[in-house]
Order: C-alpha cells, then sequence, then structure tokens
C-alpha cells in the first residue's frame, strides 16, 4: 500500500501556538480521521499542509511529489473543505462554481450538478443565504467535481445537525466505493469516526501522539470500573487516566491484563474514540 500523503519533521510557530516536528503519513485507501481537543493543532497542520502559511522547517509529498516544487499540480489532485469555506459571500452559487472550476484540468460539471441535486442546492443562490450545513454541502460538492484522488476536510461536521452529519458520511463513503484514494478528515466529533473511519492520527499541543489503524486501537485499550479502594500505587501506574467519584473509579489503560491480575473483579468495556483520545490527554491520576 502506497502513501498518499508524508509528512517528516513539520515545524510551524502560528502566534503563541506551535506544531512541533509532525511526523506521519497516510496510506491510500483509507478514510483517516485526524483527532485532537480544539486548540490542539489539527487546522494549522491541515492549512500548512497546503501551503496556506508557511512552514518553518519540514517535508511534505503528496503522491510521491514535494509540495515546494509541485504544488500547483499537487493541488489539482485534492479536493479541499475547509471550516470557513472561503467563499464570496455575494455571489450565487454558480458564479462561486465558476471562479473555482477554471483552476482545475478535471472539472466535471456533470458531477458538480449531480452533487447539487443530492444536496438540495439551488446554484441560483446566494452564498451569504446559505446555512453553515449549506455551505459545507457545497464545500463537498466543489471538492468531489474535479476527480480529486484525495480530499482534505477541516471540521467538516462541527456544528451540523444528525441528519446533515449523516448525508456528509455516506457521501464519503460513496466517495471512497467509486476509486477516491484517501480522505483526511480532521475533527474533534469523535463518534463520526466510530462510523467510518479505517486509521487515526492523534494531535496534542502541536505534537502527533499516535497514528494507528482504528480497529488496532479499539482492541489495545480498555475501559475498567472498580472499588477506588483497590487502586493501590503500583495499579495506578497501569492506567493512562483514572477519574474518582464517591462510587468508584472509572480508568482507561493498554495494560488490561496486568490490571485483571491485582483486581479479578473488575468491570471492563470496549472504549470509544473520544475515550483514547481524552485518555491520552492524561486525566486525574
Amino acid at each position: 500500500m502506497n502513501d498518499i500523503l508524508t509528512v517528516n519533521g513539520l515545524n510551524k510557530s502560528y502566534g503563541n501556538f506551535s506544531l512541533k516536528d509532525v511526523t506521519f503519513s497516510l496510506p491510500e485507501g483509507c478514510i483517516t480521521g485526524f483527532i485532537g481537543v480544539n486548540g490542539a493543532g489539527k487546522t494549522t497542520t491541515l492549512r500548512t499542509l497546503l501551503g496556506l502559511t508557511s512552514k518553518m522547517s519540514g517535508h511534505i509529498s503528496f503522491f510521491g511529489l514535494d509540495m515546494d516544487k509541485n504544488e500547483r499540480q499537487i493541488k489539482d489532485r485534492i479536493g479541499i473543505v475547509l471550516d470557513d469555506g472561503c467563499f464570496y459571500d455575494e455571489l450565487s452559487l454558480a458564479e462561486m462554481k465558476s471562479v473555482i472550476s477554471s483552476a482545475y484540468t478535471s472539472w466535471s460539471e456533470q458531477d458538480f450538478r449531480r452533487y447539487m441535486d443530492v444536496f438540495s442546492l439551488d446554484p441560483r443562490q446566494k452564498i451569504n443565504t446559505l446555512s453553515k450545513g449549506m455551505k459545507m454541502k457545497y464545500a463537498l460538492a466543489l471538492a468531489l467535481s474535479h476527480n480529486a484522488e484525495l480530499l482534505i476536510m477541516d471540521e467538516p461536521t462541527s456544528g451540523l445537525d444528525p441528519l446533515i452529519r449523516s448525508q456528509l458520511l455516506k457521501t464519503l463513503i460513496e466517495y471512497m466505493k467509486n476509486g477516491g484514494k484517501g480522505v483526511f478528515f480532521s475533527t474533534h466529533i469523535t463518534s463520526d469516526l466510530d462510523k467510518i473511519a479505517d486509521m487515526l492520527i492523534m494531535i496534542d499541543n502541536g505534537r502527533i501522539v499516535f497514528q494507528e489503524e482504528k480497529d488496532t486501537l479499539l482492541d489495545t485499550y480498555r475501559i475498567v470500573k472498580g472499588d477506588s479502594r483497590s487502586l493501590s500505587t503500583d495499579v495506578r501506574k497501569l492506567f493512562l487516566s483514572i477519574s474518582e467519584t464517591d462510587f468508584g473509579f472509572t480508568g482507561i489503560t493498554k495494560q488490561i491484563s496486568e490490571v485483571r491480575s491485582y483486581i479479578p473483579d473488575v468491570m471492563v468495556e470496549r472504549p470509544t474514540i473520544e475515550d483514547i483520545m481524552l485518555g491520552n490527554i492524561g486525566g486525574e491520576k
């Protein structure tokens, strides 16, 4: 399996925030979730990858091509959906499409019209009259209408109602089935990734915490619940994070066998992606 994106040693200072030696890769054929709490560095990373803000150091390549030397060629092969849209509010959807379509060598008017129909969008409508959900669907229609080999999406489902979120996720799954090479999906709404992600990359405070297949992560971690009185110093060391109340403790661990050797009667549950994310950030110990 080839990598469609590789990032090595990416560093970037942005105000009082910094990306620190960010390194990861995206294998083709995968929907990759890029997770982290708000302010962790997701948007800064994506904007730096796309050349929308300059990097201090590091190497970025898409499809085996150096981004510094092949930016125009690379962007012709990428569909981009950003949270802020980057549209001219006074234009109609059709007028904005004419501006954007001219930048792509493989623009498909047929695909664009099909997605406009699927998303129930009127090309005569002004952009400044669209709801957030409609703007996101319009951005996705544009991104999918030039035979993009990689979709890069920054918080595409943030603030959307469950019906629109479900429609967007279904569209991404169909895109991959129809020969899409990859989706890089930044979000803090990890329940969306429970449904569609193949791979997960987590960033926290500007550093990559892990890159792993979703199913492997979910098989590796466990949620443990039990009596706080059983938490000796040695047992506490087996947890990434622990929260305690008057009724007991809840912790997340990668060492469930060792935990059970100390506390045989604990309750064990399979975690969600959010549990794993918050556990790696750390909590009360």
